[in-house]
């Protein structure tokens, strides 16, 4: 017998299959076994094992739990607006927006993953996206050793990190102000790619080491009014 799952079956995302494949991938990319997953998630580790090797329906109440035990988004799982800009879903009227404390804020972006450099080139402001690590309250990223982003190098820059539900229309953005620099310190360089290398996505020769220290941090969040929610 396959195993089940709870409540209304959420539609399968376009492909057969791209669902348990982007679980798949997440969880190798946390470095999480299935067994640690399903404990996450409140679910059994067969049935995960059956979600990532066969396209089925799963209820969204387990998906939801799904998306928050590998620290993504029910959007994400489901590959939802990949071919166009995010935040395109219909605003949802049972949310609350809050500030996050800096605590709060690092522990969004301490897992690392992208996020945009903002600096001033030549003909103006530029975003900039990059593959990042957090290491010791500092931001840490890859570049050409002649690309814009190393010409920044002794200016002040904002660095933006964000994450978007577009199921649930929630999210999440933290802004990070500070002065960048190369790393220049040989011993650093070996240990950062031994420890906290970002794995470019962009390829190429990235051998110059940015860090961004912080001198300020904040964010905010986006996210479902309890309050409504529990008295339905």
């Amino acid at each position: 017998m396959k195993p089940t799952n709870e409540g209304r079956a959420h539609p399968h995302p376009a492909d057969p299959g791209d669902l348990g494949r982007r679980v798949a991938q997440r969880r190798a990319q946390l470095g999480l076994s299935r067994e640690q997953v399903a404990e996450r998630g409140s679910m059994d580790p067969g049935f995960l094992e059956y979600l990532e090797t066969t396209a089925s329906p799963i209820g969204l109440g387990a998906l939801t739990r799904l998306a928050d035990a590998l620290d993504t988004t029910v959007g994400n799982l489901l590959g939802g607006g990949h071919d166009g800009p995010s935040g395109r879903a219909r605003a949802n009227a049972r949310v609350l927006l809050e500030e996050l404390d800096p605590a709060a804020c690092w522990a969004k972006i301490a897992p690392g993953g992208v996020g945009r450099v903002v600096l001033t080139a030549p003909h103006g402001l530029v975003a900039l996206p990059v593959n990042y690590r957090v290491l010791d309250a500092t931001i840490l990223y890859r570049t050409t050793a002649d690309g814009i982003l190393a010409r920044a190098a002794g200016s002040e820059v904002a660095f933006e990190v964000d994450q978007l539900d577009e199921v649930f229309a929630t999210g999440w953005s933290v802004l990070v102000n500070g002065t960048v620099s190369v790393v220049s310190d040989e011993e650093a360089v070996r240990w950062f790619e031994r420890h906290a290398d970002p794995n470019p996505w962009a390829g190429g020769t990235r051998e110059t080491w940015m860090r961004i220290r912080p001198t300020g941090i904040s964010g905010r969040i986006v996210r479902p009014d309890a309050s409504i929610i529990g008295s339905e």
